[in-house]
């Protein structure tokens, strides 16, 4: 009786809060810069933090996602979440003198945003009126940015106000997961019905076959390993080129980036309302290219502008991807979520590959891998149309 009574935007209430969540494992980006000077690492070992928070990814979302088609989609969502909640005790528990503690505790951070991005993208449909698929995702991903923001944010902050440092995103990111967690478990969500028969591990995979999903899903791999990417290094670059204190000032510099990715996201989902899915893609995905193209002039100002236009062009290509690929195959929804969420392990690689290049040249250099990452999307984008 109180499923039937609950108004469906209140009920779309816990499904944006676990986007929140979604945002803080980006935090394995961010932090990159951080740790590295931390334990003293090389740029290639420092790529293990972000390769520990996005490896969950390759490997739970196939499975997580036929669990999903056989027990829905809430279920997984807590589950995710307590996950999550896990790997944020452990270092408050054990301290965070051994890098293996902080990897661990990365690992499990990912592990719950893994099933977060495996239910909450699809569950983001079961929410939304018919046809607004596409902008509430975008909302989503806004209000998800919102949480990556927070992990550039704060440590800057800490270390400017408060004398603190990036340790103290931990018990607040505690605090607010499971103040999630109880919100998603008292209201209650409508979801579509679980099919008679649930798909299997080879279904999912054979999906692959059919035309044009591989190529989108290699879009999501790209994407997210470029938006990694650049959370990770860009600290370094304007410290190396512009003498930008990497604990205070340089970290912002990723702030600003999430802090654009937060704004054009919003604003996608607005103008979604009047522009078609395929066409934004297109148009967004220019706009990245000339933020990471301005990245190699060499002009402070001109960075700063990149930046924002980087950000802005990034915005919207995962949910416009994502969304686009679901609408035209509604009823394998359960399947390419497991599939595109599988992709995420991009965010594992192409930081070690962009940390390989900025030591064998430098980090300006190595911005050319999300350059050539965001360009695969850009021929995605003009194939869509």
């Amino acid at each position: 009786m109180g499923q039937r009574k609950i108004n469906p935007a209140f009920a779309s209430v816990p499904v944006f809060l676990t986007f929140l969540c979604m945002g803080f494992g980006d935090v394995a980006g961010i932090l990159t810069d951080l740790v590295k000077e931390e334990y003293n690492l090389s740029n290639f070992m420092a790529g293990f933090v972000p390769a520990s928070g996005f490896v969950m990814f390759g490997l739970l979302s196939v499975p997580f996602s036929l669990v999903m088609a056989r027990h829905g989609k809430k279920r997984i969502l807590a589950f995710g979440l307590m996950v999550a909640l896990l790997g944020l005790l452990i270092p408050l528990m054990f301290g965070f003198s051994l890098f293996v503690i902080l990897l661990l505790s990365i690992l499990l951070l990912g592990a719950g945003a893994t099933l977060l991005q495996v239910a909450g993208n699809p569950i983001m449909r079961d929410v939304s009126p018919a046809g607004k698929y596409s902008r509430n995702l975008s909302y989503g991903q806004f209000v998800k940015a919102i949480g990556s923001l927070s992990g550039a944010l704060l440590p800057a902050a800490a270390a400017t106000w408060w004398g603190m440092d990036w340790k103290l995103l931990f018990p607040v990111y505690a605090v607010a997961i499971g103040f999630t967690t109880i919100i998603l478990l008292l209201i209650p969500i409508r979801e579509k019905a679980i099919p008679e028969k649930p798909p299997d591990f080879s279904s999912c995979i054979n999906l692959l076959g059919k035309p044009g999903i591989a190529i989108m899903v290699l879009a999501i791999f790209l994407y997210v390993g470029a938006e990694v990417s650049m959370a990770s290094k860009l600290p370094s670059y304007l410290e190396n080129n512009y003498g930008l204190d990497i604990e205070k000032l340089g970290v912002a510099s990723v702030g600003l980036f999430f802090l654009t990715i937060m704004a054009g996201r919003f604003l996608g989902g607005v103008m979604l309302n009047w522009i078609k899915a395929p066409v934004f893609l297109l148009v967004t995905t220019v706009i990245a290219l000339l933020g990471i193209c301005g990245l190699f002039i060499g002009s402070q100002p001109v960075a700063i502008v990149s930046i924002i236009l980087t950000g802005l062009g990034f915005a919207n290509i995962f949910p416009l991807i994502f969304s686009i690929t679901v609408d035209k195959n509604p009823e394998y929804t359960n399947e390419l979520s497991g599939l595109m969420v599988t992709a995420i392990i991009g965010g594992a690689v192409l930081p070690l590959v962009m940390g390989k290049v900025a030591d064998m040249a430098n980090v300006t250099i190595s911005f050319i891998v999300p350059g050539i990452a965001i360009l695969y999307s850009f021929f995605v984008a003009l194939k869509t149309r």
